[in-house]
């Protein structure tokens, strides 16, 4: 199995690596996508909303996974003060066509109606299936994560004491977030902000989940409760602190991943394994009980209904099967 990436350059030379991967980013960004492609795009942001509803799951694993991680880091890092000059030196609306294509806005629609139509169709289903079933979606994720680590791990080459020490690094801070306790309080508008700022950023990252970190900070049923209602105070305050973050954070991962690319996959890579603590299927709550609190990891022999072996074991190869599906396809739809 191999993740749908670009090749990356082998050789020694620090600066050759940058050259190449400088390059990479270019041409992850192509000028004009044909109907095929968007549609594809469209269906990768609905896999990538899908996972985002899951506390725990990240939208960026999918990404990543899929071939078009780099491209979104890519669009998301070109947003910036520069877009005036680039207005200003066409002007009007070429101009406008010009930040257009410079933001690959095209792309970032596309991918972004597909994550909204996951957010209609499939969070009630998700939500149904966590507060019911939880044993069997979590199994689905375990076993699509352990994929996605494995695929990812054969792209990682020429392994070195940095690149181990980069991976398990992420494994740490993983698994020490994952396990932090949940905050229980009731967030002021700008503890929303920096909450939305700090889980964009999460969400940008494969392997942390986004909405885990609104979760743990104690903003997760606000938020929520504020999508149900329609409270455009909190949704606009949520919003202006993931477009801040979202600025800020992909700017310094686009440098990472332009000039460090396979220390950076390796610690990315990190935090999607560590994320396993978080996906394993077998929880139970503080006395034991299964109810929506499951959050503590127990032995599968010690699940008050059983392991159910036979129904874990075939969710986890369907989860595996289906991510190696999606990196083989997102590498097909990838090519230009």
């Amino acid at each position: 199995m191999t993740a749908s990436q670009s090749p990356r350059p082998d050789t020694p030379s620090l600066s050759t690596d940058n050259e190449a991967n400088e390059a990479a980013l270019s041409s992850a960004s192509p000028s004009a996508d044909s109907p095929k492609q968007l549609f594809a795009v469209y269906i990768k942001g609905m896999a990538m909303g899908a996972a985002d509803i899951v506390p725990g799951v990240s939208g960026g694993t999918i990404a990543l996974i899929a071939g078009i991680y780099e491209r979104l880091i890519n669009a998301l890092g070109s947003i910036g003060p520069s877009l005036w000059q680039v207005f200003r030196q066409h002007g009007g609306l070429k101009g406008l066509l010009a930040v257009w294509r410079q933001v690959d806005a095209t792309f970032l629609l596309f991918l972004l109606l597909g994550i909204a139509t996951s957010f209609a169709t499939l969070a009630g289903i998700i939500k149904h299936l966590l507060d019911n079933q939880p044993l069997l979606i979590w199994s689905f994720f375990f076993g699509l994560v352990i994929a996605t680590v494995v695929i990812l791990l054969s792209e990682i080459k020429r392994w070195n004491v940095a690149r181990i020490a980069l991976f398990a690094t992420g494994i740490v801070a993983a698994v020490i977030i994952s396990t932090m306790p949940l905050l229980t309080t009731t967030p002021s508008l700008p503890y929303l902000f920096f909450a939305g700022a700090i889980a964009i950023c999460a969400m940008i990252l494969p392997g942390i989940s986004g909405s885990f970190i609104l979760l743990l900070m104690g903003a997760y049923n606000t938020v929520l409760e504020a999508v149900h209602t329609f409270n455009l105070t909190i949704i606009l305050t949520l919003m202006a602190g993931m477009a801040s973050g979202l600025l800020l954070f992909t700017r310094l991962l686009k440098w990472l991943l332009a000039h460090y690319y396979q220390g950076t996959l390796a610690l990315l890579t990190g935090f999607i394994a560590g994320s396993l603590v978080k996906v394993w299927p077998w929880k139970v709550d503080a006395l034991g009980a299964l109810n929506g609190d499951a959050v503590n990891n127990v032995a599968p022999w010690q699940y008050p209904t059983g392991a159910q072996w036979l129904t874990t074991v075939g969710l986890m190869l369907l989860g595996a099967i289906l991510v190696s599906a999606l990196s083989w396809w997102g590498k097909r739809t990838n090519r230009v």
